[in-house]
């Protein structure tokens, strides 16, 4: 079954808030997982009315929310008023593309350690951080 490990933590979490598992979810949850990186709720929504087109946006927002509470997921925001969700996983960064909306993730070692030292220097405990660089992709240059 695909994306089992997921589809568990959903459950633990749906179970610990006294919340129903429904097919709708679980839809939700594999056009979520199937995207690959950086999804609106219009576009899970697309995806989802494509195999069911009985489910509307707001359950797919409200679930998408969930997916969040529950550490499945991430939401985003690049500064262009749209909320944008990943998978939670391994940290890195992002260079977003002011004209196009381009999203470009990397990591760099150097940046993480660089981090930390301004957080030692300053007698800072650092817990999490977002690192987002802005600027213009090169085909937006061109």
């Amino acid at each position: 079954m695909a994306y089992e490990v997921e589809r568990a933590e959903l459950a633990r979490y749906l179970e610990g808030h006294k919340l129903k598992q429904t097919t709708q979810r679980d839809l939700i949850l594999e056009a979520f997982l199937d995207a690959k990186g950086h999804i609106t709720a219009e576009e899970v929504h697309q995806r989802v009315r494509a195999k069911s087109g009985s489910i509307g946006y707001t359950t797919v927002y409200r679930t998408l929310k969930l997916l969040v509470e529950a550490g499945l997921a991430q939401e985003r925001h690049f500064g262009d008023g749209v909320a944008r969700y990943e998978v939670e996983n391994e940290h890195h960064d992002h260079l977003v593309c002011l004209s196009c909306g381009k999203i470009v993730e990397f990591e760099c070692d150097v940046i993480e350690e660089r981090q930390e030292e301004i957080a030692a220097l300053h007698k800072f405990e650092l817990m999490r951080h977002r690192h987002e660089l802005y600027g213009h992709c090169e085909s937006c240059r061109s």
